[in-house]
Formats: structure tokens, C-alpha cells, sequence
């Protein structure tokens, strides 16, 4: 085997800033070998992730950049700079932070630490569609769009007098910040000193917009802040130890997810031992043999779970989210389903019609370029792909979490 990569191109839409930003962040996802989507389940495992997370993105990295991004916009209105050089002063004001983050005393997740000037995901773009949710961004569209819609609203807050929030008689527009009107300033020495520490008056900010969105009421991550329970040490939401006193209705939520990442771990482990078994890798097929035993082996300790598992509601919830699964998606997981709980779930290690189902949902998303049976296109394959146990963003939700109940706990008023 050897490593390769692809080039890909996508063209976007300027309208679908959330189809944008997923995109992207599969993009991104495809540099981290176990967190890839092969068997195409992305759009299920984001559906429970947008219920349990609104507003948060496997990429993001430290919670203070939803105010460092708007920050940095704030200054630029200010200065009146227009729609043609918006994007590129924009892009250097995000750009001069690295170096005073990367001078702080918290530099821990600096975006562009390495890249620098060479940085193709700013913050703002990973941040967007997460300042919307979180209710601290008020212009509705996507980044391109707020960029274009600059020289008009300067015109119309001159009109009246440099005040938002009235409406333009002429134009018969409300004009409204682009921003939450009650967002905390920055410190004095922003832009020229930054941290990645939240202050205390920061982090109040922060945990109320989370229980005041409208797009977070009813998730696990607005009950968490609410409650103020912290836990930095399980694996996944459901080993959290403020399960138990969720609301019914997070708790089903929760429940539907754990037993969907349980049930699932077990394609992606068959489709990695599948291709550890063409491409003749002795200790690669031992690996995936005794993983999935393993994986077999945490499925029946819940078979009395899943034996009751209310599958119609679980697709019910997902299409409240997401309407636009696809027939095949839903088939494919329906038949892993069946295949998996009917039984001790190891015997699907040398099953055919395991393998039959792993090889053909391949062969759909991917057509010419599956991996299965094509000894070309394994040599991509760098003998770990998509394994990770599917977590619904609660990795990055723990660390913004984190920062944000470490800044309730600063000194600072």
C-alpha cells in the first residue's frame, strides 16, 4: 500500500451557505483517516449532531472565535470598508491574529498557526454558519452575500443618521445590524493582543446566546450550559453522568443516537477488513477481526436495548432535520440493521450478504472510484479509514463547552 490523495473542485451556490459549510467540512474530514464517511451515513450522523450541537462544526476549534470573527467584522464597518475589499481586508484581519494568539498564554487550537498567510479555511468560514445558530450573527445569508450587502447598508445607516434597527422610508427596508446589538466589546488591546481565553463577562455572553437561540432551545448543548455540567473525560454525550436528569425529550434524542453509532461501528470495521484482505495485510485482517469481534461482543451486552428500539421514530427524527435522505441511504442502514441485530453479530465477518452490502453501497456512492475489488484505487487506501465510532460532534462540543465553563470561572466581572 502507499498514500495517495485526490483534487477535487467544488462550485457553490451563494444561497446554500449550510450545504456550503458541510461541504467543506467533508473536505477537511478527509485529511483525519477515521472520521470519513464511506459508507455515506454523513447525513444521519449530522442530523442527531445538529439536534444534540446546533451551531457547532467538527473543525472549529476553541469557542472564543465566535467573538474574535465578529470582532474583526465590527472594526471593519466601522471603518466603512466597502463590498469590493471587504473579503481581502477581512482575510488579513483574521490572518494578523495568528501571531498574537500564537504569542498568548492560550495558543491551543490557533487556526492558521501553520499555514499563515497561506490559510484556505479562515475562521470566519468555519465559524459562519455556528454565529447564525448561536443568534450572535443577525444577517441572515451566507458569507458572500453579507460581503455584498456592505455598501447598501452603509447607505442606508447614513440616511439615518448612523442608527440600525429603523426602517428606510425611501426604500420601505428594516435596517438591522448584522450583528446581535448586545454582543460584549472586545478588550482594549484587540486586535494587537489576543488570547484564546474566554473572560468571564465573554463566557456569560456566550452561554446566553446558547439559552436564549432559538436553533439551540431543546438541544444537549444549551441543557449542559444551562446546568452548568461539566465532564471533560467520557468518550461520548451518552456516558455523560447528567444523562439521567435530561429532559424526556433530549433523552430520546440521546438514546436514538447512542444506538445508531452502536449498531453502525460495525460497516465501516467489515469494509476496512475487506480491503485488509486484498490487499493481503496479514496484520491489518487480524486487526479488523478482532475489532469487530470486540464491536460484536458491545452489541449483544444492549440487545435487549435494541431488541425495543423504535426504528420508525428514529427515522422520524432524523427527517424533522434532514427531509432529503435518500432512499438508498435509508435502505442501506435498514439492511445493516437487520443484519446485525438478528443474531451474534461476529458471524457478519465472513457473512455474504455482509459483504455484498458493504461492496454495493461502495460501488454507489463512489462508482468507478470504490476500493473494493478495484486494486488502483486501494492504493489510497492507507489501512484505516473511517473506523472512528461515530460521536455527533460531542469531541468539539466538549471543548467549547470547556472554554466557555473555564471563563464563567475567571476572575474577571
Amino acid at each position: 500500500m502507499r498514500d495517495g490523495s485526490m483534487m477535487s473542485a467544488f462550485v457553490w451556490l451563494d444561497y446554500s451557505e449550510r450545504e456550503r459549510r458541510k461541504m467543506l467540512d467533508v473536505v477537511d474530514l478527509f485529511r483525519e483517516h477515521d472520521t470519513r464517511d464511506e459508507l455515506g451515513v454523513g447525513s444521519v450522523r449530522d442530523a442527531f449532531a445538529d439536534m444534540l450541537f446546533p451551531g457547532t462544526s467538527t473543525i472549529m476549534t476553541r469557542a472564543r472565535y465566535f467573538l474574535l470573527v465578529p470582532w474583526a467584522y465590527q472594526r471593519l464597518e466601522r471603518l466603512r470598508v466597502g463590498s469590493r475589499e471587504i473579503a481581502a481586508r477581512a482575510r488579513q484581519a483574521e490572518l494578523n491574529l495568528v501571531e498574537p494568539i500564537e504569542r498568548s498564554d492560550d495558543n491551543d487550537g490557533n487556526i492558521g498557526k501553520l499555514a499563515k498567510t497561506t490559510l484556505k479555511r479562515l475562521p470566519s468560514s468555519v465559524y459562519w454558519q455556528g454565529l447564525s445558530v448561536w443568534g450572535i450573527r443577525s444577517f441572515r445569508g451566507a458569507q458572500v452575500q453579507y460581503h455584498r450587502s456592505l455598501d447598501r447598508y452603509y447607505v442606508q445607516l447614513t440616511r439615518q443618521g448612523g442608527r440600525a434597527s429603523e426602517r428606510d422610508a425611501e426604500h420601505d427596508d428594516l435596517i438591522s445590524p448584522n450583528w446581535h446589538a448586545g454582543i460584549v466589546p472586545p478588550p482594549d488591546d484587540f486586535p494587537k493582543e489576543c488570547s484564546l481565553s474566554l473572560t468571564r463577562s465573554e463566557a456569560e455572553y456566550l452561554a446566553e446566546r446558547i439559552r436564549l437561540s432559538p436553533a439551540c432551545s431543546g438541544s444537549l448543548l444549551a441543557e449542559l450550559v444551562a446546568q452548568r455540567r461539566r465532564n471533560d473525560d467520557v468518550s461520548f454525550a451518552w456516558e455523560h453522568p447528567h444523562c439521567a436528569k435530561l429532559p424526556p425529550k433530549i433523552r430520546e434524542i440521546l438514546d436514538h443516537a447512542q444506538n445508531f453509532s452502536e449498531a453502525m461501528h460495525g460497516a465501516p470495521l467489515l469494509y476496512n477488513l475487506i480491503l485488509a484482505e486484498q490487499a493481503h495485510w496479514d496484520e491489518g485482517v487480524a486487526k479488523y477481526r478482532r475489532s469487530f469481534a470486540e464491536w460484536a461482543k458491545s452489541l449483544s451486552a444492549r440487545s435487549r436495548v435494541l431488541a425495543h428500539w423504535k426504528r420508525e421514530r428514529f427515522w422520524e427524527l432524523v427527517r424533522s432535520v434532514n427531509p432529503r435522505i435518500t432512499g438508498p441511504t435509508h435502505e442501506f442502514i435498514n439492511t445493516w440493521w437487520d443484519l446485525a441485530l438478528a443474531g451474534d453479530a461476529v458471524r457478519l465477518r465472513d457473512d455474504p450478504a455482509a459483504r455484498l452490502l458493504i461492496r454495493d453501497r461502495e460501488r454507489r456512492l463512489k462508482k468507478s472510484l470504490a476500493r473494493i475489488d478495484n486494486p488502483r484505487a486501494q492504493e489510497l487506501w492507507t489501512g484505516d479509514s473511517g473506523t472512528a465510532q461515530l460521536e455527533f460532534r460531542w469531541f468539539i462540543s466538549q471543548r467549547l463547552l470547556g472554554d466557555i465553563f473555564d471563563g464563567l470561572e475567571a476572575p474577571d466581572a
